[in-house]
């Protein structure tokens, strides 16, 4: 078992390459700019700090299931699986605004299918108003940003890693490097919106991503032989 320092660290890293330039963060500036930031926010990390709890109580499930040798192999050979693909996206990648333009636009019809019953009275909007400030956390925008980010990073290959991640390192400091990773990343995409979205080079954060990813492979596959 390693560090809680070294899961931490490989998590942290893993996360912000994997999440910057993602759909789910793309999301996450689109809705803001919509809605209150503070409800996207809470919707959007909510939902990621549930999925990188999930997945690493998937992972430290895994040894109990399969042996420990042979859970090291699978994330290695995840590893290094993870590394072709991102550089592989990132080589036949044109840029990010064809993805930003997508998300974009499964919102937008999003928002016309619900438009017929989003309008209200003034009357509606001051009993809005003196709604209490836990139950605004559970309106339909948190819940929306929520579930938006929740099912996007369903079976996500960051999803994936952090599973195959928790198998083999300390598994708090997976969840500690994951959840920071998430915050830094959720807070800039809520905070700089589309304009900081747009700005975003998805090449060079998939091959900086796929670098990372082999390098993970590499470590564990050397961690093997030395065993």
């Amino acid at each position: 078992m390693s560090t809680v320092v070294q899961g931490f660290t490989k998590s942290l890293a893993m996360t912000v390459l994997s999440e910057i330039g993602d759909k789910t963060f793309f999301a996450a500036a689109i809705l803001a700019m919509r809605h209150p930031r503070r409800l996207v926010l809470a919707g959007c990390l909510g939902a990621l700090i549930v999925m990188t709890i999930l997945s690493v109580l998937v992972g430290l499930a895994a040894p109990n299931l399969l042996s420990r040798k042979w859970s090291h192999h699978i994330t290695t050979v995840l590893f290094f699986g993870f590394g072709l693909w991102s550089l592989w996206d990132a080589f036949k990648e044109d840029g990010g605004e064809d993805e930003l333009a997508e998300v974009e636009a499964e919102l937008d019809a999003d928002l016309k299918a619900n438009a017929g019953g989003s309008k209200r009275s003034k009357d509606d909007d001051d009993k809005k108003q003196r709604r209490s400030f836990l139950l605004q956390f559970f309106s339909p925008i948190f819940l929306k940003a929520f579930s938006i980010t929740f099912f996007g990073e369903w079976g996500d290959k960051s999803q994936l890693a952090t599973i195959g991640l928790a198998a083999d390192e300390n598994p708090l400091g997976v969840v500690l490097g994951g959840i920071l990773g998430q915050a830094l990343c959720t807070t800039a995409a809520v905070l700089g919106g589309k304009s900081l979205a747009s700005q975003i080079s998805e090449k060079i954060v998939g091959l900086s991503g796929g670098v990372l990813f082999i390098v993970f492979g590499i470590q564990s596959f050397l961690s093997t032989v030395e065993a």
